[in-house]
C-alpha cells in the first residue's frame, strides 16, 4: 500500500505524463475538428460562384450542422458510455472526415444541406466524450487546466484554418479540381488518418496505460475513485440523473453557453466575409487576416486560465470575458473595416476566454453519474447558437446587404449572458483528495434537485 507522500508524488508524475502524452493528441483532434467546421466560411464565395449557393442558403446550411448535432448528441453520448471514449472518439473522427471529404463533390443546395446535416450527426458527441475522458483520467483540481488547454486548441485551429484555407483555395484548377474542392478533400482525409491513429494511441482505462508505472496507475485510479465516492456521499448516494438534467441551474448553463456559441460561430462562418470588405484583399490575404482574432484569443485564454487557477469563484472572470466580447462586437459594428477587424480581435479574446471559464463550473459541480449526459445536454442545446448565428447572419446579409445588425444582436446576447452568470449557484471548494488533487478554486454547483 502506498504512503501518502509516495501517492502524491506518483499522482503528480502521472499528471505530467498525461499532459505530455495524451493532451497533445486531443489538441490535434480538436484542430481537425475546427478545420472541418470552419472551412465553409472560406469557401462561401466560391460555393456561390460555382454551385449557386447564396447567402441565406449558405447560412442555413452552415447552421444545419448544429441541428443535427443537437439531435444526435445524447444518443451519441449513450453509445460512448457503452463502447468507451476511445472507440467512440475514433468513430466520430473517421465518420466526420468522410463526410467532410464528400463536401468536395457538392453540386447543389440540397446536397449541401444533406452533407452539412450528416456532418453534424457524425460529429455529435465529440466534446462530451473528451470531457468525459478527462473526468476518468484527470483529478478535479487539474481538470480545469486540462479543459482550458483543450479549448484553447480551438483558437489555435481557427488561427491555422485561415492560412491553410487560403493556400488550399489557391490550388484552383490543379488536377482539374477547384480550390474549394481541395479545401474540403484535404481536411477530410486528414481527419480520417488522425482518427485511425487515435485508436492505437489512446488508452481506454488507466490500468491499460503502459506509459504509467504501477504506482502512478494506483495513485491516479485511487484519486478518481475517491472523488467519485465524495460526490456520492455529498449527494446522499441518491442521484437521479434525469432530474438533475432538468435542474434550472443546468438550463441556465445552457442559456449562457448558447450566447457564447452565438459569438463563436457567427465569427467562424462570417469573419472572412467581414475581412473581405477591406480593400485589396485576396483569398490568401483574407485567410491570414482572419487568423488575427483567433491568435489574440489564444493569448487571452492563456492568461484567463492562469487567473482562474487563483480565483475562488469563476463567475466574475466569466462575466468580464462576456462583457469584453459585448464591447468588442459593438465597436466592430460601427467601425471601418480595418478597425472592425481590430475590435473583433478584442471580442474574440472575450468570447473564446469565456468558453473554458464556463466549462469549469459544470465540470467540477456535477455528479459523475450525470456528468456525461449533462454536458451533452448543455453542449447540444448551447450549440444551437451555431445554427441561429450563421442562419441569422445569412438572412440579415441577404435582406440588408450588411452583417452590422447581426453584430448588434451578438453584443446584446453577450450582455444578457453576463447578467445570467450571477444567477449561477456555487459551492465552496471541496477538500483535497490525496494531497492536493482538488485545487483551490474548484467549485461545485448546488444541484437543487439532488437528494
Amino acid at each position: 500500500m502506498q504512503s501518502v507522500d509516495t501517492a502524491v508524488t506518483d499522482l503528480a508524475s502521472a499528471m505530467k505524463k498525461f499532459f505530455r502524452r495524451v493532451l497533445p493528441v486531443m489538441l490535434v483532434m480538436l484542430v481537425c475538428n475546427q478545420l472541418n467546421r470552419s472551412n465553409i466560411g472560406y469557401a462561401q464565395d466560391h460555393l456561390q460562384a460555382d454551385v449557386g449557393i447564396g447567402a441565406a442558403a449558405y447560412g442555413f446550411g452552415a447552421g444545419l450542422f448544429f441541428i443535427a448535432y443537437a439531435i444526435f448528441e445524447l444518443p451519441s453520448n449513450v453509445m460512448m458510455e457503452k463502447y468507451g471514449a476511445k472507440i467512440w472518439l475514433t468513430r466520430i473522427m473517421v465518420s466526420w472526415g468522410i463526410v467532410s471529404f464528400l463536401m468536395a463533390f457538392v453540386q447543389n443546395e440540397m446536397m449541401f444541406y444533406v452533407l452539412r446535416f450528416l456532418l453534424g450527426a457524425a460529429e455529435a458527441g465529440f466534446f462530451p466524450a473528451v470531457i468525459f475522458y478527462f473526468a476518468r483520467w484527470v483529478p478535479a483540481g487539474q481538470r480545469g487546466r486540462a479543459t482550458a488547454v483543450f479549448i484553447a486548441g480551438s483558437s489555435v485551429a481557427a488561427a491555422l484554418s485561415g492560412p491553410i484555407a487560403g493556400l488550399l483555395l489557391s490550388l484552383h484548377d490543379v488536377l482539374g479540381l477547384r480550390g474549394w474542392q481541395w479545401l474540403f478533400g484535404f481536411e477530410g482525409v486528414l481527419s480520417v488518418i488522425v482518427g485511425i491513429i487515435v485508436f492505437f494511441f489512446l488508452d481506454a482505462k488507466i490500468q491499460d496505460a503502459k506509459w504509467l508505472t504501477a504506482g502512478e496507475k494506483s495513485a491516479l485510479a485511487a484519486t478518481i475513485d475517491q472523488e467519485d465516492a465524495q460526490h456520492t456521499k455529498a449527494d446522499g448516494g441518491k442521484v437521479n440523473r434525469w432530474k438533475m438534467l432538468l435542474n434550472p441551474q443546468i438550463l441556465l448553463l445552457c442559456g449562457i453557453y448558447f450566447s457564447v456559441q452565438l459569438s463563436i460561430y457567427a465569427n467562424t462562418f462570417w469573419l472572412p466575409t467581414i475581412v473581405k470588405q477591406i480593400p485589396g484583399t485576396t483569398d490568401l490575404s483574407v485567410g491570414f487576416l482572419s487568423s488575427i482574432p483567433w491568435v489574440c484569443a489564444v493569448f487571452a485564454m492563456y492568461f484567463a486560465a492562469k487567473w482562474q487557477d487563483k480565483a475562488r469563484s469563476k463567475r466574475p472572470l466569466l462575466v468580464a470575458a462576456l462583457l469584453v466580447a459585448a464591447v468588442g462586437t459593438l465597436a466592430a459594428a460601427v467601425a471601418t473595416p480595418v478597425l472592425a477587424l481590430v475590435f473583433l480581435a478584442i471580442a474574440a479574446m472575450g468570447f473564446k476566454s469565456a468558453s473554458p471559464l464556463f466549462w469549469t463550473i459544470p465540470q467540477s459541480a456535477l455528479h459523475p453519474l450525470v456528468l456525461a449526459p449533462a454536458i451533452a445536454i448543455i453542449n447540444s442545446l448551447g450549440n444551437l447558437g451555431g445554427f441561429v448565428a450563421p442562419f441569422g447572419f445569412g438572412i440579415i446579409k441577404e435582406q440588408t446587404g450588411s452583417v452590422v445588425p447581426g453584430l448588434f444582436a451578438l453584443a446584446a446576447a453577450s450582455t444578457v449572458a453576463a447578467i445570467l452568470v450571477y444567477f449561477l449557484k456555487e459551492r465552496k471548494p471541496a477538500g483535497d483528495v490525496i494531497g492536493k488533487a482538488s485545487a483551490p478554486g474548484t467549485t461545485r454547483m448546488e444541484p437543487s434537485t439532488a437528494k
